[in-house]
Order: C-alpha cells, then sequence, then structure tokens
C-alpha cells in the first residue's frame, strides 16, 4: 500500500471525521495484510497485538502513537509508510496493576528499529518511569533499519541508557519472541529479567554466517543463541518455555511477585496456608550425614506458602538455587545450596546467579532467605584461572550492600570462605538460625585432622586408626552443632519442623527494618 493510498477523501464534517478517525485506527490495529499475518502465524509466532493481548487483562489496554509513522526517504522508505512503524506501545493492567509495554510488529519492516520507531520505545520508557511502573518488552525484531543508516542506531543507544536509568528503579522483563541480533541483545542484557521461546526466539551478536566467516565453525541460529543455550549455557536467560502463551503467563506470574517500583514492597497476599505450619517430613528429608545429598527443592517446597515458588534461572548453575516464593503471604527471595548437584559448592556461574539475584532483591524491597548447606568453593585450575576469587566477591559484595531484611538457615555444611558468603552472621545477616545436624568449620573435619595433627598422624604406630581419633576429637571439639551459638554466631539452634514459623515471625518482625548506606555516588564492585 502506498502512502496515496493510505489517504481518505478529505471528510464534509465532524462526524465524517470520526469515521476517518475509526477507519485509520482499524488499519493500524489490522496490521499491513492478511498475508503478513498468516506468514507470522506459519512461523508459530503470535501477533504483536495477540501478544499484548495475553499479557495485559482484558480491555486494559491504551496504546500511545497508534498514527506514528516514519518521515525517512530513500531505499524505497517513502512509499512505505505503514501506521505504528514495527512497534506497538502503550500501557495497561496486570491483576489490576499498571505496566507499560512495547512489542515489535515482525509483519512491519521485520520489526526493525528505525528513527520514529525507536522515538516510540523512548517515550513508552520514559513514561514508565515517571510513573513508577514495571516495563515489560515484547521483542520480535530484525535488528536496527539499514535503510535509516545511522540514526537507527542512535535509536538503541537512547534505549539502553534508559534501561540503565531504570534499572532498581522500576521492574524490566524482556520477553523474546523472535531473533534479537547486534547490539539489538544489550538491551534485554540491561534488564531484570529475560524470557525465552524455544524454536522461535534466538539472541546473538554475531549470527552464524559472520562466526562461520571468521571463524570456520557451522552452527544453527538456535544451536549458537536459542533459549536452551541462554537458559542452560551462557546464562542469558532466567527461563525458556516451549509456546507463546505459557511463557506470557509465567510473566504475569512474575509480575504478581514484584512491586511497582523501589518505591514500593511486593504484593502481600492472604495465605490459607498457616503460618506455624510444622514440617516433620524435614527431619527425615536431609540426612544428617553431610556426604549425602538429597534436593533442596523439596525443603523449599516445605517451607513456602503452599509448596509454590519461582525459580530463576532454573537449568543455569544448577548448583545453586535462587527463587521467588511467598512465606505467610509475604514475598521473599530464596538462595539456597543444591546439594544434588556438584555438592552445592560454590563456583564462578553459581556466584554470578546468586549475586545477580541478591542485587534483584534488594533493589526491589524483598527480603532474602538463604539456606546453606555448603562445603566450599569449587577447588580447580579453570576455577581459579577463570577468576573464581573476583566472581565469589560479586556474592560477597551483594550480600553485603543489601539492605533488605536478611535471615540464613544452616542446615548441615557450612565449611570456610562459602560459609562467610552465603550471607553470615558477620557480613550482615538480620538473624542467623541452625539446624541440629549443622557443621560450621574452617573446612571438614577430615581435612581438618590431617593439617593440625598431621605430625601426631606421621608418627603413629597406626596412622589410620589415630587419624580416626583426631578426626572424632576434632569434630567434637569445634564442630559440635552448638558451638557457634555458643559464641554468639548463630542466634539460635531450632527444631528443623518449626522452621515455617521461626522464618514467618521473623520476617514480621523484621518488615520496618530501615538501614542507610553510607552516603556515595556508588559503589565499585567486583566484575
Amino acid at each position: 500500500m502506498t502512502v496515496v493510498d493510505q489517504i481518505p477523501s478529505e471528510p464534509a464534517d465532524a462526524r465524517g471525521r470520526v469515521a476517518e478517525l475509526h477507519e485509520l485506527r482499524e488499519q493500524a490495529r489490522r496490521g499491513p495484510s492478511d498475508r503478513a499475518t498468516e506468514a507470522q502465524h506459519a512461523k508459530g509466532k503470535l501477533t504483536a497485538r495477540e501478544r499484548i493481548e495475553l499479557l495485559l487483562d482484558p480491555g486494559s489496554f491504551q496504546e500511545v502513537e497508534q498514527l506514528r509513522r516514519h518521515r525517512a526517504s530513500g531505499f524505497g522508505l517513502e512509499a512505505k509508510k505503514p501506521y505504528t512503524d514495527g512497534v506497538i506501545t502503550g500501557w495497561g493492567t496486570v491483576e489490576g496493576r499498571t505496566v507499560f509495554t512495547y512489542a515489535h510488529d515482525f509483519r512491519i519492516f521485520g520489526g526493525a528499529l528505525g528513527e520514529a520507531h525507536a522515538t516510540k520505545i523512548h517515550k513508552i520508557m520514559d513514561m514508565a518511569i515517571a510513573a513508577g511502573a514495571p516495563l515489560v518488552s515484547l521483542n520480535d525484531g530484525a535488528g536496527a533499519r539499514i535503510q535509516e543508516g545511522v540514526s537507527a542506531l542512535a535509536g538503541y543507544g537512547g534505549i539502553f541508557q534508559r534501561n540503565t536509568k531504570a534499572s532498581g528503579v522500576i521492574p524490566q522483563i524482556s520477553v523474546m519472541l523472535g531473533p534479537c541480533a547486534g547490539g539489538a541483545a544489550y538491551s534485554p542484557a540491561l534488564t531484570d529479567f529475560v524470557f525465552m521461546v524455544r524454536e522461535t526466539s534466538q539472541m546473538f551478536i554475531t549470527g552464524p554466517d559472520v562466526v562461520k566467516a571468521v571463524t570456520g565453525e557451522e552452527i544453527t541460529q538456535n544451536g549458537l543463541g536459542g533459549a536452551d543455550v541462554h537458559a542452560e549455557t551462557s546464562g542469558v536467560a532466567h527461563f525458556a518455555y516451549d509456546d507463546e502463551e505459557t511463557c506470557i503467563a509465567e510473566v504475569r506470574y512474575l509480575l504478581s511477585m514484584l512491586p511497582q517500583n523501589n518505591r514500593e514492597n511486593p504484593p502481600v497476599v492472604a495465605s490459607e496456608d498457616p503460618a506455624d505450619r510444622r514440617s516433620d517430613v524435614l527431619l527425615d528429608l536431609v540426612p544428617a550425614d553431610g556426604n549425602r545429598p538429597y534436593d533442596m527443592h523439596k525443603v523449599i517446597e516445605e517451607l513456602v506458602d503452599e509448596g509454590d515458588y519461582l525459580e530463576i534461572h532454573e537449568r543455569w548453575a544448577r548448583n545453586i538455587i535462587c527463587a521467588l516464593a511467598r512465606l505467610d503471604g509475604q514475598v521473599v527471595g530464596i538462595v539456597a545450596n543444591q546439594p544434588q548437584s556438584l555438592a552445592g559448592v560454590l563456583d564462578i556461574e553459581a556466584s554470578e546467579k546468586a549475586a545477580r539475584f541478591v542485587q534483584m532483591c534488594d533493589a526491589f524491597n524483598i527480603p532474602i532467605i538463604t539456606l546453606l548447606d555448603v562445603p566450599g568453593f569449587l577447588p580447580g585450575v579453570d576455577q581459579e584461572h577463570g577468576g573464581i576469587i573476583r566472581h565469589g566477591a560479586k556474592l560477597l559484595y551483594a550480600y553485603c550492600n543489601a539492605t533488605v531484611p536478611r535471615i540464613s538457615l544452616i542446615l548441615r555444611k557450612a565449611y570456610g570462605g562459602a560459609y562467610i558468603v552465603m550471607d553470615s552472621q558477620s557480613i550482615g545477616a538480620d538473624l542467623t538460625y541452625a539446624w541440629p545436624t549443622n557443621e560450621i568449620a574452617v573446612m571438614g573435619a577430615e581435612g581438618a585432622a590431617n593439617v593440625i595433627f598431621r605430625k601426631q598422624i606421621a608418627e603413629a604406630e597406626d596412622p589410620e586408626a589415630m587419624r580416626t581419633r583426631m578426626v572424632k576429637e576434632y569434630k567434637a571439639e569445634l564442630m559440635h552443632p552448638y558451638y557457634a551459638a555458643e559464641r554468639g554466631l548463630v542466634d539460635d539452634v531450632i527444631d528443623p519442623a518449626e522452621t515455617r514459623e521461626v522464618l514467618a515471625k521473623s520476617l514480621a518482625m523484621l518488615r520496618t527494618k530501615h538501614a542507610d548506606l553510607p552516603s556515595r555516588k556508588h559503589g565499585n564492585p567486583p566484575q
């Protein structure tokens, strides 16, 4: 359709002008053509407006700049000026709370970003920041609009600047529903959460063709930057789903757990799950033998309301669990070692994953509960050369910098530097509890005995018998369940079955906690 075709005849009166308005709006809502819509559906993808309808409460969407068109010329652009310019922007509600959104329309210029397109996004981002409400981007675009040259690239700069300005102020969620290549991928990377859909969404800086030309490696788009790659290997995606409907439903669920902005608390929901519910199953769920694994997910299910939680980065760095849940109706962030994966040790990826999660919780006033069963940091040349010191320091910095209520619970092992890093009392945890099965020490008893009693063991007639004796002696002196409590490093040793009640009462007390950080422009966290 040419520009001339889009211009209606001059209306005679006000009713005619209103009719003209409705015609133009319908044209904008319908999109470029039925054929383009069919092509989008044939790829297994919804249209931009269909996605917005799934995201927002029915009838709540208010569109902004629906009739915006680009003003570029050259390369045939002057003859093709569709309404919306390939991006739909506006606001609506999710469960009655305001949410701003923009959605790329792949049917128009492949969702590519041009000057007018970018200006619309800039405006809705500014509105979200000013209103103090979450921003959800529904991404399905082919990158910068090449025909508009550097003007399109400058548009991305404006988006990045606003992503950074909004960081820690309003929740930002990126939903990847198509391709996202080159510099465009940095906007999702700057947001709080990234959702992806398998097979239809990809993210990469350089595509398969460029990779092959430069390195000789052959790889598909999904193999390079598909949902599973980013959910399991790179850690770029927090969530990956099989279809758009499920993906967007989970976005709505996540929004229900987040505050509107950093000046509010997350919504509290009345729970029918009694706060003082006993969990006797915990007495058998966690083995007293520190060498036996168990699934920390089952512990979390016993502690939170209705056993319901949303795990973040579920398939990346599985040796640590990060999840949002409710406890007595209040949203909490849970950080927990996972003994089923790498025995629950901290490594580079686990440290990064937990550090970012702690920062997010602190930014949005979400109390943090830390469940410890950690034997230490993962040893190895790869870890040391990969910067485990630097990456582990990220987690330490995040906890030390957090001012939200912080409660730590030691289930079993808590050894060495990993114990300190996992929100110990010494780095600022408000309350620290332990189960009677706890073992808090510089290292395991066997390793400690080998160091401390090395000479006695070597000189003994029966070295193994002497080692066994020294291990028992070390455990009895320095690793009994009440050693830390006797020294004030643990506030209380509690019955595991009463954990939910203890945590709920502690959260209620800490709800009015206020803590100030030193006056400064910002810290300089380890990178």
